[in-house]
């Protein structure tokens, strides 16, 4: 079975390419249809096949910023993407990116970025979590208690109303985001950027892991508007950090290309799949992936507290992250093909 390895050349570790291809084309599905990269899943998910974490995040990241190119492409045709609010966040997101990563080379050079870095991932992906799970909980809420009373449930209705607080800071300058649909201080996706941008340095993300959410519960935009602006921003920070990994010395290029080939096919299904999968629908499928990828995370963790668990730990996690990826990507792939029937439908009744 030696076939099924192959040799990084610069961190010298032998890795099971095969879940390179998996991680490459589940992760183009999920990140086109969630508007992220991905690295959420990718970094976590190449540290449990055997790079370090600081060549995880460096390779995660290469990989990503084409895939996020693409993914962009796609969803500027759909009209999903507000350019001013991207390009006003790219401010944020550079400066906070270089925070990060010079961080990360710190905390190699004192030999905790592992242990560092992965409770941050725990932490972060729990509070990601309970903020969707909150969300739909509030929004089922507000649904049935319309219902109660006889009147209309407003479609648009969302539970966490958060940004409706910040929308009322008038710091100048106040910009108008045409296709988000709503007018704020500029500052605001500004600060936002910024710490998504550190997290992404840190962790190695595109920042699409909590952007995504920033954008909807913090600056207000409709989910699928947030999905494709959300993507611009990770195809910026993603060659940033490239660049910037790649001079340290931190990507794995091979590894980066296998999963790039793969990438570029998902990234059309999981973007096509937005059409036909809106608003909730994308963020319960969200909260779930978010889940299943802190349990892996803590599996990973286990044997660095109890003796004997090593070998078991690392096949539990390894299955549960490749499972996870791709029984995302069959769902959206199914979801899609049903909206499409659907739609080619109505198309031939109308005619």
């Amino acid at each position: 079975m030696d076939w099924l390895y192959v040799l990084m050349p610069i961190s010298g570790v032998t890795v099971f390419w095969p879940g390179l291809v998996i991680l490459g084309i589940g992760v183009g599905i999920i990140g086109g249809f969630f508007g992220m990269g991905g690295a959420w899943m990718v970094t976590p998910g190449l540290n449990i096949l055997g790079f370090p974490m600081a060549f995880a995040i460096g390779t995660d990241i290469a990989h990503m910023a084409g895939k996020s190119l693409i993914s962009t492409m796609r969803h500027g045709k759909f009209g999903n993407v507000d350019y001013r609010l991207g390009v006003i966040m790219i401010v944020g997101t550079v400066a906070g990116f270089e925070i990060g990563a010079q961080m990360i080379m710190w905390l190699e050079r004192i030999g905790k970025v592992e242990m560092i870095v992965r409770w941050m991932y725990v932490v972060l992906l729990i509070l990601i979590a309970w903020m969707v799970f909150a969300d739909v909980a509030k929004k089922r809420k507000k649904e049935n208690e319309a219902r109660a009373k006889g009147q209309d449930v407003d479609k648009l209705a969302t539970g966490i109303e958060w940004h409706k607080t910040f929308h009322k800071l008038k710091i100048p300058p106040m910009v108008h985001f045409k296709a988000a649909g709503f007018t704020c201080s500029a500052w605001l996706p500004i600060f936002i950027s910024f710490v998504t941008g550190w997290l992404a340095g840190i962790l190695g993300i595109g920042g699409g892991l909590i952007r995504m959410p920033a954008l909807i519960y913090f600056i207000g935009c409709p989910t699928h508007i947030a999905v494709g602006t959300d993507l611009f921003e990770v195809m910026i920070s993603g060659l940033y950090g490239a660049g910037t990994y790649t001079f340290k010395g931190r990507t794995e290029l091979v590894a980066a290309v296998i999963m790039l080939c793969g990438a570029a096919m998902g990234a059309q299904v999981g973007t096509v799949a937005t059409k036909y999968i809106k608003g909730y629908g994308i963020r319960i499928a969200f909260g779930i992936a978010v889940v299943g990828c802190c349990i892996s995370v803590i599996m990973k963790l286990i044997p660095k507290y109890i003796a004997g668990t090593q070998v078991v730990m690392d096949i539990a996690s390894t299955t549960l992250i490749l499972g996870l990826v791709t029984a995302l990507s069959l769902y959206i792939l199914i979801k899609m093909l049903q909206g499409a029937k659907q739609e080619v439908a109505a198309k031939k009744g109308r005619a």
